[in-house]
């Protein structure tokens, strides 16, 4: 069995893979206080509930944009798996993608959604990840990744809205009821999710007035995805497994090396 860890700011998700599928996922928090034992605790207790053990994992490979935990995560595979996981980046084998970027700093969570997205859907492709951040990739029909944008992400403008104006609450991203709505808490989710609806229907509606990019698909991802995907018309496919996916192809491209 392979275990995928996709690691973001807010959440680690983790997957257990055989050859063919995901055959379990989990989703934790991600916290930078926790120990390598007590990380691996939590994973130890997850695999037994599904009937696995430590002894089954005989592959690893992570993802990670906080580099904070890296250590703490690499260790509780070491320690408790006798594995040092592959860690993605431009540096391994990219299962064909090629990556035209500035400088070294691409998320890895961006290179994987990019690898699953070519992949899995075909170039050009365009994948929307709604997570801690709002993040868009561009893939063109060649598999090369040509760059994005970075978006504020949907849960921290809402805390934004609490911590910066003393009057409103803290909400429930919820999908209101109507776009004109008629209490506090539903003006502030009818801002958040119609006004990230809106962002990204013009930024997808903009990168489609390219001509390589015309007839790209777009490919939704992310905790939040849901949210905003199901008030818009530019989203082609939500794939809430898409860095798993990613993961999975990544590490059969370099498990040998």
């Amino acid at each position: 069995m392979i275990l995928l860890l996709d690691v973001g700011n807010t959440n680690i998700k983790l997957g257990l893979a055989n050859e063919n599928k995901t055959v379990c996922t989990w989703r934790v928090a991600t916290d930078t206080n926790k120990t390598a034992d007590e990380f691996g605790m939590v994973l130890f207790d997850l695999l037994k509930q599904n009937g696995y053990a430590f002894s089954d994992i005989n592959g690893i490979i992570m993802s990670s944009v906080a580099p904070s935990i890296n250590y703490t995560l690499e260790h509780m595979c070491t320690y408790y798996m006798h594995i040092r996981p592959i860690m993605v980046s431009q540096k391994i084998d990219l299962a064909g993608i090629t990556i035209n970027y500035q400088g070294s700093q691409l998320g890895a969570d961006r290179i994987v959604n990019a690898v699953a997205a070519y992949k899995l859907y075909g170039g050009p492709v365009i994948t929307v990840d709604f997570g801690s951040a709002t993040t868009f990739g561009v893939i063109d029909k060649n598999g090369v990744f040509q760059g994005g944008l970075i978006a504020p992400g949907i849960k921290s403008s809402a805390e934004s809205l609490t911590n910066t104006a003393a009057k409103l609450p803290r909400i429930e991203l919820a999908k209101p009821t109507d776009v004109i709505a008629t209490s506090t808490v539903e003006n502030m989710q009818a801002g958040v999710i119609y006004g990230f609806t809106g962002l990204v229907e013009y930024i997808v509606n903009s990168i489609k007035k390219k001509p390589d990019f015309k007839k790209a698909k777009v490919i939704a991802t992310g905790g939040m995805s849901q949210l905003v995907t199901q008030n818009s018309n530019v989203i082609d496919t939500v794939d809430r497994a898409l860095s798993l996916k990613g993961l999975r192809i990544l590490y059969d491209c370099n498990k040998n090396n």
